[in-house]
């Protein structure tokens, strides 16, 4: 008799970062990600990604929970509830960070490096560079530490770690894009980790922090997709599991570049202190992904029978004028 083998939850994630207010761009790509977890009965994480230090703003994680919550995401886990894989704020899970780090030295796949991005550029731009895009590795044997490298960069510069990424092709299947192949070391070369001494920063943290807390699908920008293949090399090289990646399309401004205060105020908070309901937001949103009609005002939770990747634009989303006027910018 066939038994029926138990697959795992399904659990996707919302990862803010509290460098500013959540918009229409943000909104969208949490609202496709919680759909596509929620539809399958899977839960949600709430983890606020707070490395990039110098735009960090921390009333802003509070700001983004809030707004989140109001157009009626919600989550299983996280941030500001808790939960089994606490902390969930980036910033305060250094320690793991470190340990994952140890594991890539003991193997020889990381380095110190000094290089400037100039240095980069100048290395690319030397006969034949079109044969090469990628980091030229040349800081793989000068320094035995970082501490040798920190006192060559001094204190105005911090060195970088880097990953010593193998010649070989990387495969993986996008849930929106289709199979993606990419060699890394002919494409990027050896990519930086993070510039933090005990490996704090995002390449690595999003790997170890998604593994450590079961993450088993992933969706995001697709501005991201090209970095994926570097994430599945660290997947692989730290022994863990890799989740499912699906890349969606950016909301963009009319000149076609991401969102920003050039193209009116967005803002979440602000389109709902204006008189805009959640439902007409999420309604809109789902209008650009082509779940619902022009005008349509509808829950989170209505639009789970309507969800469907395949249906979304393969084009980025365009806040036009249109747009601009149902909302009142």
């Amino acid at each position: 008799m066939q038994t029926d083998v138990l697959k795992p939850q399904i659990k996707g994630r919302l990862a803010p970062s509290p460098t500013g207010a959540l918009h229409l761009g943000n909104a969208r790509t949490f609202l496709i990600a919680w759909l596509s977890a929620r539809s399958k009965n899977g839960k949600v994480v709430m983890r606020m990604e707070d490395l990039d230090h110098p735009k960090v703003k921390p009333e802003t994680a509070a700001m983004a929970c809030s707004d989140l919550r109001r157009l009626g995401l919600y989550w299983d886990e996280g941030y500001d509830c808790g939960g089994a894989h606490e902390p969930y704020l980036q910033s305060r899970r250094v320690h793991l960070y470190r340990d994952a780090l140890q594991k890539l030295l003991d193997k020889g796949l990381v380095y110190p490096c000094t290089c400037t991005r100039r240095d980069v550029e100048s290395a690319q731009s030397a006969p034949h560079a079109e044969d090469y895009q990628g980091y030229n590795g040349i800081c793989r044997d000068r320094y035995p530490d970082f501490a040798t490298a920190e006192a060559f960069t001094g204190a105005d510069r911090l060195p970088a770690w880097r990953f010593f990424a193998p010649d070989r092709e990387v495969t993986f299947i996008d849930g929106f894009h289709g199979p993606q192949a990419v060699n890394v070391a002919r494409t990027a070369g050896d990519f930086v980790l993070a510039r933090h001494r005990e490996g704090a920063g995002y390449q690595l943290a999003v790997v170890v922090d998604d593994a450590a807390m079961g993450i088993t699908e992933i969706i995001r920008g697709d501005d991201l997709l090209d970095c994926t293949a570097w994430q599945l090399l660290l997947y692989e090289a730290l022994d863990l599991p890799a989740p499912q990646f699906t890349h969606v399309p950016l909301v963009v401004g009319p000149d076609g570049k991401r969102l920003a205060k050039r193209h009116g105020d967005t803002r979440i908070g602000h389109l709902l202190a204006r008189g805009n309901s959640p439902e007409k937001l999420i309604g809109l949103l789902a209008w650009t992904c082509g779940w619902a009609e022009f005008g349509e005002e509808l829950t989170a939770r209505e639009l789970l029978p309507r969800f469907s990747l395949s249906a979304i634009p393969p084009a980025p989303a365009v806040i036009d004028t249109q747009i601009s006027r149902f909302l009142g910018l």
